[in-house]
C-alpha cells in the first residue's frame, strides 16, 4: 500500500475530529435558544470569530458561541467592502430559474429575446403597471410574467379573465398599459396555472409584487429603475 493511500483514513479521521467542536457548538446554540427560537433551520459559523448565524426560513440572525445573545443587523467586511449579510440573503432568496414553467406565464419579447427575466405580478398592482411600461424599453429580452392574484378578490377575477383570453399576452399588456379591461371568460377555462404560480410564490416567499428574477436565479423586489434591471441583465450575460 502506498503512503498516499495509507494516509487517506488518517486525514478523514483528522477532519472528523476537527468537526466535532463545531457540531457540539451548534447543538449547544440550538439547545440554549430552543425556548425563544424553536424553529431554527440552520446554525453555521460566520467569518467573524465567535459569531454564528441562525437561519429561520430566509431570515438571518446572529448569536454568540453560547447562544446567550441574539442580534439582528448587517455584517460588512470593511476591507473588501462586502455586505456579507446581504450576500447571504441574496443567496437564500435565489431560485432555480429552470424550475419556472414558461407555459404558466404570459410571455412577450423585444428584439431577439435572448436575455430572459421572470416577473411575478398582480393585475391590480400599480407598481407592476409602472414596471410593465418600463420593460417595453428593454432591448433583446424575453419577459415571462407569472400572474399571482394576491391583492384581493378583484385581482383573482381579472387574473382569470386575462389568462382565459384568446390572447393572454395581449389581454395582459392591454390591461397593464392601457387599462383595457379583459373580456369576461366564456365557458370553461383551465386556471390551474394561476394556482401553480401562487404555490410557487408561497414556497419561495414571494409576498410582494412585482418580484423580478434573472437567469442566475437572483431576485430583485419591487419596481426598480430600468437602469438597475439592464445592469443586472448585463452582469448575468457576462456570467
Amino acid at each position: 500500500m502506498s503512503f498516499r493511500l495509507a494516509r487517506r483514513p488518517l486525514l478523514a479521521a483528522a477532519f472528523a475530529v476537527l468537526a466535532l467542536p463545531a457540531v457540539a457548538q451548534e447543538a449547544a446554540i440550538r439547545k440554549n435558544l430552543a425556548d425563544v427560537l424553536p424553529k431554527i433551520d440552520e446554525v453555521v459559523r460566520t467569518p467573524v470569530p465567535g459569531l454564528w448565524e441562525i437561519r429561520i426560513g430566509q431570515d438571518v440572525l446572529y448569536t454568540d458561541e453560547q447562544g446567550r445573545y441574539v442580534m439582528q443587523g448587517q455584517i460588512t467586511d470593511v476591507r473588501s467592502r462586502r455586505n456579507l449579510t446581504q450576500e447571504r440573503l441574496d443567496k437564500l432568496s435565489a431560485i432555480d430559474f429552470a424550475s419556472l414553467s414558461p407555459k404558466d406565464a404570459v410571455v412577450w419579447k423585444t428584439g431577439n429575446g435572448k436575455r430572459k427575466l421572470a416577473v411575478f405580478a398582480d393585475p391590480n398592482c400599480g407598481y407592476c403597471k409602472r414596471f410593465e411600461r418600463s420593460l417595453s424599453d428593454l432591448k433583446d429580452a424575453t419577459v415571462y410574467t407569472y400572474i399571482i392574484p394576491i391583492l384581493g378578490p378583484d385581482s383573482a377575477e381579472k387574473s382569470k379573465a386575462i389568462w382565459c383570453a384568446k390572447d393572454s399576452t395581449a389581454a395582459w399588456r392591454g390591461w397593464m398599459l392601457d387599462q383595457a379591461s379583459p373580456p369576461k371568460p366564456m365557458g370553461q377555462c383551465d386556471t390551474a396555472a394561476l394556482d401553480r404560480n401562487l404555490a410557487f410564490a408561497r414556497k419561495h416567499r414571494i409576498t410582494g409584487t412585482p418580484s423580478i428574477f434573472f437567469e442566475d436565479g437572483s431576485r430583485i423586489p419591487g419596481a426598480v429603475p430600468m437602469e438597475q434591471v439592464e445592469q443586472k441583465l448585463q452582469d448575468v450575460s457576462k456570467g
